[in-house]
């Protein structure tokens, strides 16, 4: 059961870097990708890499090209918006309605993973940036307790690409980006619904924006 639950854990933690390498553009969209490759790129045996890149075919993350890998989709400008489009009558008002919810004694584990995000962003790895601003999303949405909602929340973040955070790196101007966590934190904590609606309205609007292809804001973030 111990060595199970082991290949388990570490297939799980495979498939999480490559999903977030392949929303950040890590893993570019259209290329072919070899499980040994991906193996000694992660520093893992090809069987998880194997194993997780099959859960990522499941997710439309991935197409299996037969005897020669993996190759990384390609959503058109269409599928993105609508992605966003669905987030955003999701995600704001489930992170409003848990504003009163969420214990005193949990916003430090909160603050840490919103930390983990900067961190990430500090560093310009990519990879961790977005399992980490993945992570502290479905946190907040756990409050909720509906994992019908973060089951498809988390499914519409893997279907996101975000290509132009390498840009922002570059720029120096991804920690400014990942700061908004705390923002949030700062807005939920102080039950302030209304204004945490409308910056998470403006956060989940920069995947189609600065995050999506680097390009500047189109308005100031409330």
């Amino acid at each position: 059961m111990g060595e199970r639950a082991t290949r388990s854990t570490l297939r799980d933690h495979v498939g999480d870097a490559l999903r977030a390498a392949i929303i950040s553009g890590e893993l570019a969209p259209g290329a072919l990708y070899s499980a040994p490759a991906l193996a000694e790129r992660f520093g893992v045996s090809a069987t998880p890499v194997r194993e997780a890149m099959l859960d990522l075919v499941q997710q439309g993350l991935v197409i299996s090209v037969p005897n020669k890998g993996f190759r990384v989709t390609e959503p058109s400008d269409a599928d993105l918006d609508a992605i966003a489009e669905i987030r955003l009558l999701l995600e704001p008002p489930s992170v409003r309605a848990i504003v009163g919810a969420v214990p005193a004694a949990d916003f430090p584990a909160l603050r840490a993973q919103a930390d983990r995000i900067v961190r990430a962003a500090r560093r310009g790895n990519l990879v961790d940036y977005v399992d980490a601003d993945r992570r502290f999303h479905l946190m907040l949405l756990d409050y909720r307790r509906n994992p019908r909602l973060s089951r498809i929340v988390g499914d519409l973040r893997a279907q996101t690409r975000l290509l132009g955070l390498s840009a922002l790196v570059a720029r120096g101007e991804l920690e400014n980006s990942a700061r908004e966590h705390h923002t949030i934190l700062d807005l939920l904590e102080s039950h302030r619904a209304a204004e945490l609606e409308r910056f998470l309205r403006a956060h989940i609007g920069h995947t189609r924006g600065i995050w999506a292809a680097g390009n500047a804001p189109d308005a100031e973030i409330p």
